[in-house]
């Protein structure tokens, strides 16, 4: 018998990169920061008392919030935390979009977008992106939501402030949402500057890229009072609990490291440039390059045969580009070298 509700029998689950259970990969499939984070982390948490683990954590994070507040310079009132910016972007499903038509989100973008549209009945309207995987503000009006990952995953593009902000200003009748996991690594400005002049603007960060924290589970959003009570409420109503202490204190104590932050970003950025003349691929504007090669399946089996993860997918418009993430310059050295032999 088959004890699942029609809805789900019928989803298809978000694939994530394969996590190797040995040693000996080089793992550039999952954007994770090849750098550890930052000291200051380790000492916080090996300061925190333990017996406090006994206690439930502060349900709205307050601590975090206001580091997070100071580094970005918005009120605290305008933070909410959550376990993962992926947590809270379902959270925003639910709360902005479930049940309506017309929400606009790009044709190639992350792919738990699609699968959330499924989840939470929200009638997605994928818009294609250009034959150069620029995203045309243009093609984003008068919608009941719009979701755009900005920098765009897995393409590595990125729109301007003024571009983002022309959506924003088209799209009045629903919340917009720019999920904003890669902006560390970007030329282009955060949108978090204009929630102040837009009350369905809702910006979402992550620690887990820029921060060396993808283990902690621990992501934010940015946006105005109206909308951080419409993801309390879906919060609350199933997990009043999200963040448990020890990721709140670990994740304060990385976004107050400025200095250890901006060295190690700026060392990402410097390895993706060296990698992208390199390989003599478009600029990204992430983590990670979006490599176009003459047979995508192939060269990713090679890889894998070597013991070297990348990313890639089935999508006819992308199936001759990998998505790799910048790793240390040695694993990147190592990737190019793998890449020449092929």
């Amino acid at each position: 018998m088959n004890y699942l509700t029609k809805k789900v029998s019928k989803l298809a689950p978000y694939v994530a990169g394969m996590q190797p259970r040995e040693q000996g990969w080089i793992k550039l499939n999952t954007n994770e920061n090849p750098y550890p984070p930052s000291p200051k982390v380790a000492e916080a948490l090996r300061q925190a008392d333990l017996t406090d683990l006994r206690l439930y954590p502060d349900p709205v994070s307050t601590s975090l919030c206001r580091a997070i507040a100071e580094k970005l310079n918005v009120n605290a009132e305008n933070i909410f935390c959550g376990n993962s910016s992926d947590e809270i972007l379902a959270l925003a499903y639910q709360a902005f979009l479930s049940g309506k038509k017309n929400v606009l989100t790009p044709d190639i973008s992350y792919g738990f977008y699609p699968v959330w549209g499924k989840m939470y009945d929200v009638d997605l309207k994928c818009v294609p992106i250009g034959d150069d995987f620029a995203i045309d503000a243009e093609d984003y009006n008068d919608a009941n939501g719009v979701i755009l990952a900005n920098p765009n995953a897995p393409t590595g593009q990125a729109l301007s402030l003024a571009a983002v902000e022309q959506i924003v200003q088209s799209n009045t009748r629903g919340v917009v949402i720019i999920d904003e996991a890669y902006i560390d690594f970007a030329d282009c400005e955060s949108a978090v500057g204009l929630i102040d002049k837009y009350e369905h603007l809702l910006v979402v960060r992550t620690f887990s890229k820029s921060y060396a924290l993808a283990g902690l589970r621990v992501g934010f959003a940015v946006g105005s009072e109206k909308l951080l009570d419409g993801l309390e409420r879906v919060k609350n109503a199933f997990n009043a609990y999200p963040v448990n202490r020890l990721s709140q204190i670990g994740a304060a104590a990385a976004i107050r490291d400025e200095a250890y932050f901006n060295a190690k970003c700026a060392a990402i950025i410097k390895t993706r440039k060296r990698v992208e003349g390199v390989l003599n691929c478009a600029p990204a504007q992430a983590n990670f390059i979006f490599w176009e090669v003459a047979d995508g399946s192939k060269m990713y089996a090679y890889f894998l045969e070597n013991k070297i993860l990348v990313r890639h997918w089935e999508h006819p418009r992308i199936r001759n580009h990998l998505r790799v993430t910048i790793g240390t310059p040695q694993d990147m050295e190592e990737f190019v070298q793998c890449a020449k032999k092929f």
